[in-house]
């Protein structure tokens, strides 16, 4: 007896929303879920039509059942953010037909459709607060058909009245999901079922289903500080600043002061001492922090001279801080000679860049609670971006949240934020058009997500230009996918 053709089930589309929490979908972990939604089956007339002529009788019309209530009971794990496993149980629902007959008679049959299964996901993160999911997998159908007759249908019902089939088969869909907080999501999605119906036919049941997920544990907290690597080349400017921008991979603030000296000089000049005096007012201002101060030099000259001479400029610092106040225990000096260059040795621009001090500085806390002092201060945030990708991140929300505060709470406090790149983009124009969008982004992400005025934001994009990291491992090319907000506080 043929009971189905095909057995349908449409995917509804899920929305996924982030809090104000900055919620996001869990990079990696374990979920729990229950969708529910409708199931529709097609019911195959023309093989119920043949199997009663097979026996003697017409089918003169037929009333079919093809939708019923579908839903399903799954966990799975998220590896990271494109790739999960999933498994469950399913229950497709009910389905039947009555056929009425000549000679004088009914045919009625019904089907239940139930299993579990096992899936593969992948995702694309669409946005922060978005994505879309497909998925690949193996079910196990346990198929029950139920078949009863009146009149000349008797005898056709009778000669199988109750079959079952259990089947291993195939499945997959498309879904997106929406997530209002970092447990707590909901996913809409369409399935289609590959099964059996158990009088020998194979058919598909699509479903359409609206779900809740929740995901196990707490939003992981930001990353812990690492020890600052060895070295971290400078971000090189036409005129150099106090920067704060990340040593090492946490979301704290650091920052990297940077002198240049006369040639063969370690004496200090006088227009460098305005610099020194912004680093002295941020050591003053977080007394728990520490900078190592880096001598370097060009390549004039031989190995152990410029080795020297790059250690006598790093002291002259160290000493210069210590006669303003700060406790030279909180300082260190190295020198690296012309080990390190950032510049061109060939060009006597290149020289004079390379005849630096870079002072790193052990991470300030945050920026909350302080007081805008006369200086240019640039505040670097650990923004990384995914390559050749300019959208933000949403584990980032809550330090944009601190900038947004500072702002609002110090209204004559401007803010240019600077986007940049490594090197991965084919040209330099790629490089500098990204850098700038990533700027905007955060531009934009401070005004729609916290109220910031935008006329006092202003987006700049450097493309490769402004590197604080070496390009040769992907660490330093992640490093340099970066964004700096830089405060313009006025002068008192």
């Amino acid at each position: 007896m043929k009971l189905v053709r095909t057995v349908g089930a449409l995917g509804l589309v899920g929305f996924a929303a982030v809090s104000g929490q900055a919620a996001v979908a869990a990079e990696s972990g374990g979920y729990i879920g229950l969708g529910v939604g409708q199931s529709r089956a097609y019911i195959a007339e023309d093989r119920i039509r043949n199997q009663l002529s097979g026996a003697g009788l017409t089918m003169n019309s037929i009333d079919d059942d093809d939708t019923d209530v579908g839903y399903k009971l799954f966990g799975g794990y998220k590896f990271n953010k494109h790739f999960a496993v999933e498994g469950g149980y399913f229950n497709l629902g009910k389905f039947g037909f009555t056929a009425n007959t000549t000679p004088a008679g009914t045919f009625t049959g019904s089907g239940k459709f139930q299993g579990l299964n096992l899936d593969a996901l992948g995702i694309l993160p669409l946005t922060e607060k978005f994505s879309a999911f497909g998925r690949v997998g193996y079910i196990y159908t346990e198929t029950k058909d139920t078949f009863t007759g009146t009149g000349g249908g008797i005898g056709v019902a009778a000669s199988n009245p109750n079959p079952d089939k259990k089947e291993g088969n195939y499945k997959y869909g498309l879904g997106v999901q929406y997530d209002f907080t970092y447990n707590l999501g909901l996913r809409g999605e369409w399935e289609r079922y590959r099964v059996n119906d158990a009088v020998g036919n194979k058919g598909d049941i699509d479903m359409i289903l609206v779900g809740l997920v929740y995901t196990f544990g707490a939003k992981p907290a930001a990353r812990a500080a690492t020890p600052p690597p060895a070295y971290v080349a400078p971000v090189v400017a036409a005129a150099p600043v106090l920067v704060i921008v990340p040593v090492a991979r946490t979301q704290q603030y650091c920052g990297i002061l940077d002198i240049q000296f006369e040639i063969n000089r370690d004496v200090i000049q006088r227009e460098e001492q305005e610099k020194l005096g912004v680093l002295e007012t941020f050591l003053k201002k977080y007394p728990d922090t520490t900078a190592l101060i880096e001598g370097h030099t060009d390549e004039v000259g031989t190995d152990a001279d410029n080795m020297r001479l790059s250690q006598r400029r790093a002291e002259s610092v160290v000493s210069y801080l210590v006669s303003h106040g700060i406790a030279r225990s909180r300082l260190q000096a190295v020198g690296y000679g012309e080990t390190r260059p950032i510049a061109d040795n060939q060009t006597e621009i290149g020289k004079r860049l390379n005849r630096r001090i870079n002072a790193i500085i052990a991470c300030a806390t945050d920026i909350e609670g302080m007081a805008p002092i006369p200086a240019r201060i640039a505040m670097a945030l650990e923004l990384e971006f995914d390559r050749n990708s300019a959208v933000v991140r949403p584990q980032y929300r809550e330090e944009l949240r601190k900038v947004a505060n500072f702002m609002k709470a110090n209204p004559r406090v401007t803010a240019t934020v600077e986007g940049h790149t490594g090197n991965l983009q084919a040209t330099r124009e790629a490089a500098m058009e990204i850098s700038q969008r990533r700027a905007q982004n955060v531009v934009n992400y401070l005004v729609t997500e916290f109220g910031v005025d935008r006329t006092k934001l202003a987006a700049e994009g450097f493309g490769q230009t402004r590197r604080f990291a070496y390009n040769t491992n992907l660490e330093g090319k992640q490093d340099n996918r970066r964004v700096n907000v830089i405060f313009d506080f006025p002068n008192r």
